[in-house]
């Protein structure tokens, strides 16, 4: 991935319209969401693997 570079003279700007209460309150159930899957991941115990020599 590569940078976008601003031309001599000019300038981007990206502005964003503000969210709505319901867009935040979506956001942040996603993003609670997908912590717990994480988490959930992480409980998996390891087993070992024994070699028989």
């Amino acid at each position: 991935m590569s940078l976008i570079k601003e031309p001599k003279g000019i300038d981007f700007i990206i502005q964003s319209p503000p969210l709505t209460e319901k867009e935040r309150i979506e956001i942040s159930e996603f993003i609670a969401s997908r912590k717990a899957k994480k988490n959930v991941v992480k409980k998996i115990p390891k087993t070992k693997v024994i070699m028989k020599k």
